[in-house]
């Protein structure tokens, strides 16, 4: 359950700003508030740093998560390096602990064909975390984030994934598909709605229904909130959650 709860909230994204994330005059794009993450890098020499909180709802348990943090380096123009910073896990009743930390990189691929904006995600977990909430292993996963824009104001998107979680003494290699709709209300504000679905060896399908927004303060902070709901027994109950992020230019071209 932990692993989904993981792959759901740690992990959440859709990027806004799909045309340009190369350009540090563009707007911030981040890797939240979806499941889905953004399909373009940050530009080079941007720093992004991402945060939030969730409560998530699970049968017979309540467990809370901060801060989500996401630190995001672009150090070439389709190039960027990635850190989860470890997050504090909680429920009520027990005791709190901090979770793995993860490294990892994003490469932009492309241009594709058809305008469509892709990306290649690799990422390892690191078992730095309490004994409750560590994975005690090495994690490897694999993600492809791609989007599409279908009018001025409507973009497809989705992410196709495989996660390789430690369970035991064996691996739980779990493949993931999500497939989203975001529409810009605004210049700064935009909804999207998500199916996202995890398809572990081990254990039943975990498919959720997910919606959320995100607004943008300024160029380059933003504010999101988002709530989702379980589709399948082994998916959670329910999530709802709220985030902050901003960007900070640290090199100018």
């Amino acid at each position: 359950m932990r692993t989904a709860i993981l792959a759901t909230c740690a992990v959440i994204a859709m990027g806004r700003g799909r045309a340009a994330g190369s350009d540090w005059q563009s707007p911030i794009a981040t890797d939240r508030p979806a499941v889905t993450d953004s399909s373009v890098v940050v530009p080079l020499g941007s720093l992004v740093v991402e945060n939030g909180f969730t409560e998530t709802t699970s049968p017979g348990q309540t467990t809370f998560d901060a801060t989500e943090s996401l630190l995001r380096f672009g150090v070439l123009s389709k190039t960027e390096l990635r850190l989860v910073v470890p997050d504090c896990f909680g429920q009520l009743g027990a005791s709190a602990g901090f979770g793995d930390l993860a490294i990892g990189l994003k490469q932009q691929l492309g241009p594709a064909p058809g305008g469509f904006d892709v990306s290649l995600v690799l990422s390892l977990s690191l078992p730095t975390g309490a004994r409750a909430f560590t994975s005690h292993g090495y994690d490897p996963s694999v993600q492809l984030p791609w989007s599409r824009a279908l009018s001025a104001n409507w973009t497809a998107a989705g992410m196709l994934s495989v996660y390789f979680p430690t369970s035991g003494n064996s691996r739980n290699v779990t493949g993931e598909t999500t497939f989203l709709l975001d529409r810009q209300l605004t210049k700064r504000w935009d909804a999207f709605a998500e199916y996202a679905g995890d398809f572990p060896e081990q254990g039943g399908p975990r498919r959720l229904l997910h919606f959320g927004t995100a607004y943008k303060t300024t160029p380059q902070q933003q504010l999101d909130l988002h709530v989702g709901a379980g589709l399948s027994r082994a998916a959670v109950d329910h999530f709802v959650g709220l985030g902050y992020s901003f960007r900070w230019q640290a090199l100018r071209r």
